[in-house]
């Protein structure tokens, strides 16, 4: 039996030197099956998630599975994205949208999207307000953290407030700059009490925040710039115990693997560590 399988590029790159488009890249991750299932978070398709090569860095991620009336949005939002490319709009049939009950699991989950088409950056809203409301604790894995005022003064206003706040960031990074810049940022969230963890183990891909083990993230938007205003991005926000102590287990197994930072000592490194970090800060906003 042959299938017919159609594929399109956005925002195709022509010239990478002058390639600005760059900037808007589509870096949602959906896959829906018969309007029924979806994935989506921070896993790409690529082989380097096998992780069968020893020479090859350890890639860490996490991604999530939503069957019922929560994968109708992101249904909606591979159309739209497909129109975009493409010109053409599917025509809608009752099979893109299931109304079948899920039986397994109860939980509230809200689709937010955001891109650069978008009036408000949602997902950065989203973020800032699970943040403001968290009352006993925060979580947050990411890969790229390149904040922005905003994520910073919230952090730094939890952790003063006696709420636990711990960061888990990425010890080795698939990009050089990208991880000076990050390392730019952690003393100044320590200094209020944010508590800084390096992974170890490899390379964590992984982009999830819980807060009060009862509201959890799980998405494709890095905590940077690019993700909340010039990225094509999507993040699942879920209102559940179960999931949020899955998520938490998760995030603590993860700091077995992860170096705490030590504030006084971060903060006395040389001069000659801390001036191409303070330097890559410079072009974070192009990160």
């Amino acid at each position: 039996m042959k299938y017919k399988i159609e594929r399109c590029l956005f925002q195709k790159v022509l010239f990478y030197l002058l390639a600005n488009r760059l900037n808007y890249r589509n870096h949602r991750k959906i896959i829906i099956v018969d309007g029924e299932t979806a994935f989506t978070g921070g896993i790409n398709v690529s082989d380097r998630y096998i992780n069968n090569n020893p020479r090859q860095i350890f890639w860490r991620d996490t991604h999530i599975r939503i069957d019922g009336p929560g994968v109708f949005y992101l249904q909606y939002l591979f159309f739209t994205d497909w129109n975009f490319c493409t010109g053409k709009i599917p025509k809608p049939h009752k099979k893109h949208f299931s109304g079948k009950k899920i039986s397994d699991g109860n939980a509230i989950a809200q689709v937010v999207a955001s891109g650069p088409d978008a009036s408000q950056p949602t997902i950065l809203f989203s973020i800032l307000q699970a943040i403001s409301l968290a009352k006993k604790e925060i979580l947050i894995t990411t890969p790229y953290f390149i904040p922005g005022d905003a994520i910073i003064d919230a952090l730094k206003i939890a952790a003063l407030s006696g709420i636990p706040v711990k960061l888990l960031v990425p010890g080795k990074s698939d990009s050089r700059l990208v991880n000076a810049a990050c390392k730019s940022y952690y003393a100044e969230l320590m200094t209020a009490g944010v508590e800084v963890y390096l992974y170890t183990k490899g390379f964590v891909h992984s982009k999830t925040l819980v807060a009060d083990n009862n509201l959890s993230i799980i998405g494709t938007a890095n905590m940077d710039v690019r993700s909340f205003e010039l990225n094509f991005e999507v993040n699942v926000i879920l209102y559940d115990e179960n999931v949020s102590r899955q998520l938490r287990s998760i995030f603590f197994k993860d700091l077995e693997d992860a170096e705490k930072l030590d504030p006084m000592k971060w903060e006395k490194r040389s001069a000659y560590k801390q001036l191409p970090e303070k330097l890559a800060r410079l072009f974070s906003p192009v990160m």
